[in-house]
């Protein structure tokens, strides 16, 4: 048994309003540089739709993450082999068009405009080549279902289902969506480390975020090619591949990642997992449809007494174990069994969970109660949701429906007791049905309800001290190398060797 230290991450997409304030906050402190204009470490899609970069989530353009064979697993577009024959040209490299050309405004032509009858104008001017250009798309090009035809109805999500299942979500009394924030999943089995062959990037041994040596980078950018989620990025200006560092210095320094800290739903939870590393690769070899519960399989209980002996004898620090035991990911994935991977059929194994959207009731209320509260109609929200549970499957479970199911069950028994505690127009006795099929007791329902709702901040991020005698960020002043490459960078990268 190989124990190791996780900061791992959940989001609760029920909470979630669309303001992209995370994807600011991120920009503003990492991503406002020459080459990085493009980037977006953080961003919020729209569900149904393409995403950033568009049809990011279809590997068969992309060729991204890992696919079984035989009893182990294989890059799908990198690797040693196909490395080495792409690596001077990479087919499967997404280009800017399929993220946007980043431009601004020639600002300066409304104040030298000389004197005239009309209007002066500032032209878009591209950030890459200083040319006027026609702005085409932007990194949030289809937010809220803007450009439906183009963008909601090629979600690659809906495979599997069929025309009238995919007609019945755009049907204007049924029409919905949510929102899908996105960062970088800090993976256990990262493609993007497996695919670099310059051996740029690699695991913080310490809480696992991945990170890549500006250094030692050479920019074969196979990394953009094997991360299925499309999370690192290549630097036209420097030369190098950049991805999300989950604001590592901001960590060590024990503050919240800076899109996490400005959260304005307050859907964002951090906290520390212990998992067995010895399971890795068991768990990513599994079939489609075991892929989730082999990798909650992984992560341990920070409780047990034999899983503390082990971890502290494999140098985990009495402090990271208490973070684990406070941590609120654990509870809402293992405890609970209420948050679920992303695209787990990639077989990354990542560290970023999602609580699923539960779209509102719809009922009708006669003489104070509830007309659909009985044991017919228990689970009537579930079974007619207006987002296909083969949708949401295809999502979180690699296509197992039943899980799906299994969630939502438990997230709408919550919303079932605390209505009787707070309302009371629902019979006892459909409450207690609905807690008893999903086995939940009133104290867990009330748990789930206070972490969800009224979290305080320490409560949402509970992170383990750095064990660093000094943080680099408290010693110097970070707006002095915002230029280079972003807070905290101590050299400018450079191109080649």
């Amino acid at each position: 048994m190989d124990i190791r230290s996780q900061v791992s991450m959940v989001f609760h997409l029920d909470k979630c309003i669309g303001c992209h304030t995370c994807s600011i906050a991120c920009k503003n402190v990492w991503t406002d540089r020459k080459g990085a204009e493009y980037m977006w470490w953080n961003n919020v899609e729209t569900k149904p739709g393409t995403g950033y970069p568009t049809k990011w989530e279809n590997q068969d353009i992309y060729k991204g993450g890992w696919e079984k064979n035989g009893n182990s697993v294989s890059l799908k577009g990198a690797g040693k082999l196909r490395g080495l024959k792409n690596i001077f040209h990479n087919p499967h490299l997404p280009v800017l068009d399929d993220y946007y050309e980043p431009w601004t405004y020639k600002y300066e032509d409304l104040f030298t405009a000389p004197e005239g009858d009309d209007q002066p104008t500032a032209r878009p001017v591209s950030l890459v080549t200083g040319e006027h250009m026609d702005v085409k798309a932007g990194p949030n090009w289809d937010d809220d279902l803007g450009g439906s035809p183009d963008y909601a109805r090629q979600d690659v999500n809906f495979k599997n289902l069929s025309p009238s299942e995919q007609e019945v979500m755009f049907q204007l009394e049924r029409m919905t969506f949510f929102y899908l924030p996105r960062i970088c999943n800090h993976c256990l089995n990262p493609a993007c480390v497996a695919s670099c062959p310059s051996g740029a990037i690699y695991k913080r041994g310490e809480d696992g975020v991945v990170l890549i040596n500006q250094q030692v980078c050479r920019a074969w950018r196979m990394c953009v090619t094997a991360c299925p989620y499309k999370k690192s990025y290549y630097n036209w200006h420097t030369g190098k591949s950049e991805k999300c560092i989950l604001c590592y210095p901001r960590l060590e320094s024990g503050q919240a990642p800076a899109c996490m800290h400005q959260c304005v739903g307050r859907i964002r939870y951090l906290g520390v997992l212990l998992y067995d590393a010895d399971r890795i690769q068991e768990a990513a070899s599994v079939p489609d449809d075991q892929l989730v519960d082999a990798q909650l399989g992984i992560y341990l209980d920070p409780f047990d007494p034999e899983i503390i002996k082990e971890a502290r004898k494999n140098g985990i620090a009495d402090s990271t174990l208490e973070a684990a035991q406070k941590s609120p990911v654990y509870k809402f994935v293992k405890e609970w069994k209420i948050a679920l991977p992303l695209h787990p059929e990639f077989r990354t194994l990542p560290n970023l969970f999602y609580v699923p959207a539960l779209m509102p009731g719809m009922a009708t209320v006669k003489d104070g109660v509830y007309e659909e509260s009985n044991t017919q109609f228990l689970w009537g929200g579930i079974e007619n949701n207006r987002l296909p549970i083969k949708y949401l499957a295809n999502l979180f479970t690699a296509g197992n429906a039943d899980k799906i199911v299994e969630v939502l069950k438990r997230l709408m028994a919550v919303r079932w007791h605390r209505r009787q505690i707070t309302v009371g127009d629902v019979e006892q006795e459909i409450v207690d049905k609905a807690m008893g099929e999903v086995s939940l007791e009133a104290d867990t329902a009330d748990a789930i309800f206070r972490l969800t709702s009224l979290a305080t901040f320490d409560e949402r991020f509970v992170i383990p001290p750095a064990h660093r005698e000094e943080s680099i960020e408290m010693l110097e002043s970070t707006a002095d190398v915002k230029g280079s490459a972003g807070f905290g960078f101590k050299e400018k990268p450079k191109r080649g060797w």
